[in-house]
């Protein structure tokens, strides 16, 4: 009987927060690790990886190098463009592509849908040679605008796909008095749009942290280095035979901070966004 009431008393109240909690640590050890070991000696990262930085070990040698021997200021600022431009282009383009397929119906309507959501199955990175031939031919290698292209193309099917669903769960009643108001079309889509705000938030995640963290079209597109990422500035620490481990975990500690403030920014709409079954 003790037993039992324990069980049902104690553990079964606590099983969904243990999960929970399991998870995160699951998810932010790493994070963590990456963090902690950036902040010791390389000697301290290889004898004891999973301490703290202690005040034998602390050793701020990483950072140090990453400030003397790249431009990662100037590589931050291009993540940052490119991020920022491509999401902005992504959700504004995706909204009102979304809207018109769930607001009007036309011929071919659905499939349009369907061929929007193929690129979300068919990765873009099939097309790397033609879409390279096509920067050449546009004379827009090394240049940030080759980056934004690419990834507004790639982040839009996901884009319009997602909102396409949420816009449909809009009462039309609402839109209909709108109209009857005399509202233009334009105006009726800035109405909807914060509607369906926590979809929005979700796709801004969904595509933002792939964008940055992207290494394959950097590298190809644009490896300049007036037009690196973060994420390609940090290869520059990794050598075939020598590797600075203090610089690249410090270069990736100050890749992460960007995403971490966006996600915590964005994360109660982004789990609004995933729960949600309609607008109510």
């Amino acid at each position: 009987m003790k037993t039992k009431w324990f069980y049902t008393h104690i553990i079964q109240p606590l099983a969904p927060h243990l999960v929970l909690l399991a998870y995160t640590v699951i998810a932010i050890f790493p994070v963590v690790l990456i963090i902690m070991n950036s902040l010791k000696s390389r000697k301290a990262i290889f004898a004891h990886p999973f301490q703290p930085p202690l005040p034998g070990t602390f050793d701020l040698v990483g950072y140090e190098t990453v400030a003397q021997r790249s431009n990662f200021q100037w590589y931050f600022a291009n993540s940052l463009v490119v991020t920022l431009v491509a999401m902005f282009l992504i959700l504004f383009t995706g909204a009102m592509a979304a809207y018109a397929l769930s607001e009007y119906k036309f011929p071919g309507n659905t499939l349009m849908g369907l061929y929007l959501a193929l690129g979300i199955m068919i990765p873009i990175r099939l097309g790397t040679v033609s879409i390279l031939r096509l920067v050449v031919a546009m004379k827009l290698i090394n240049t940030l605008t080759a980056l934004i292209l690419v990834y507004t193309a790639m982040g839009l099917p996901l884009a319009i796909f997602v909102l396409q669903q949420f816009m449909r769960q809009v009462p039309r009643e609402l839109k209909d008095a709108a109209r009857v108001d005399g509202a233009s079309e334009y105006r009726i889509f800035w109405l909807v749009l914060p509607l369906v705000r926590p979809a929005v938030a979700t796709v801004a995640v969904f595509v933002m942290i792939p964008i940055w963290n992207d290494l394959w079209f950097p590298l190809i597109l644009a490896p300049g280095e007036s037009t690196k990422t973060v994420t390609l500035g940090a290869q520059q620490f990794l050598g075939q035979f020598v590797s600075d481990w203090n610089a690249v975990l410090a270069s990736l500690t100050l890749a992460m901070l960007p995403i971490l403030i966006l996600y915590v920014i964005f994360s109660r709409q982004l789990i609004r966004g995933l729960t949600a079954g309609a607008v109510k």
